[in-house]
């Protein structure tokens, strides 16, 4: 495969609206839902025990973020994570700082045997998860795309899964095939939270196109890349660059993805 068909998964998403029960972080909920909101899917924030494995089965999607865990919302997560892979409902997983304590590793182990559709984080992350390095500060990537690589090529393949590493460019692999996106703005690490929206976004896109979940998370991907190369050319700084992103998300369009050149073998 020389390309992939990036326009069909926002055509997809836009005309299903598919909805994207999130069980993320405190700092994140709000720019997360706007974002879903922005580009064309429905959002929902629940973590309590004793509903999210019923919500989940109503969901189209699951996207698990592991940002400010506590023992009730890891039961949460692990419920809904199950019901996920019970009723085949495409889930994406962002391990937060997996490499920063031994409680996140311990949950992310533990989620990981649910066998997530996709995984969605920076490098240093990824390496963590991965089990072959152990290094990061807080959400910083501490390693470089290229230093990860390996380490998402085993990670797609050892979990029969997506793994999108993000950062200054972005490498998404199924442990097969490797893709390369460019594109975005500098201020977009002055922005916190917009990688957990990313992941969420994956969620969305993967729902719309279960049978191709490779191309709907280079689609996820590559419309954050032009949103927020877009939002970068009007914002005077990070507060500015928020509002504009959200406004770029909800002028995407098919067209600007068939148009996009920032995507190429890697």
């Amino acid at each position: 495969m020389t390309s992939l068909p990036l326009s069909d998964a926002l055509f997809a998403l836009q005309r299903a609206t598919p909805l994207v029960h999130c069980i993320t972080n405190y700092v994140a909920m709000n720019s997360t839902a706007n974002c879903l909101l922005a580009i064309g899917a429905s959002p929902a924030m629940l973590h309590a025990p004793e509903e999210v494995a019923e919500f989940t089965r109503l969901a189209s999607a699951l996207s698990i973020n592991i940002g400010t865990p506590s023992p009730a919302w890891a039961e949460g997560m692990q419920l809904a994570a199950s019901t996920a892979q019970e009723s085949n409902t495409p889930w994406v997983f962002d391990p937060v700082a997996v490499g920063a304590t031994r409680y996140r590793q311990t949950l992310s182990q533990t989620l990981l045997t649910y066998q997530p559709s996709a995984i969605r984080g920076n490098a240093s992350e990824i390496m963590a998860l991965a089990g072959l390095a152990n290094a990061g500060r807080g959400v910083d990537a501490t390693a470089s795309t290229e230093e990860a690589r390996e380490s998402a090529i085993a990670l797609a393949k050892r979990q029969g899964c997506i793994v999108a590493m993000t950062g200054e460019s972005d490498f998404i692999t199924d442990g097969t095939q490797q893709w390369r996106i460019t594109g975005g703005h500098a201020l977009m690490p002055r922005v916190t939270t917009l990688g957990c929206a990313l992941s969420a976004c994956v969620a969305a896109f993967i729902a719309a196109r279960p049978e191709a979940p490779l191309a709907a998370t280079a689609t996820a991907v590559a419309s954050f890349a032009i949103a927020g190369a877009r939002a970068g050319q009007q914002a005077a700084g990070p507060g500015s660059f928020q509002v504009a992103l959200l406004d770029a998300f909800y002028q995407l369009t098919p067209e600007d993805l068939d148009q996009f050149t920032g995507l190429e073998k890697a």
